[in-house]
């Protein structure tokens, strides 16, 4: 965990020293646009998960029954 916020900073650090603004990104359209696509990708695997999850306690419990 701790390697992860190490790891962020240092991407936020590289990008300001390259002048690039984390706040123009999210706030212009296009990164709109980016982020919205991403989290509705990750819902779907999230939602394929849970499928997958229901599956598999369903077959269990058949197996148990």
């Amino acid at each position: 965990m701790l390697r992860l916020i190490f790891l962020i900073v240092v991407g936020v650090l590289a990008l300001s020293f390259f002048g690039i603004s984390l706040q123009s990104i999210i706030n212009s359209p296009a990164g709109q646009q980016n982020f919205g696509y991403l989290w509705h990708l990750v819902l779907i695997f999230w939602n394929w998960i849970l499928d997958l999850l229901h599956w598999v306690l369903g077959f269990i419990a058949s197996i148990k029954a």
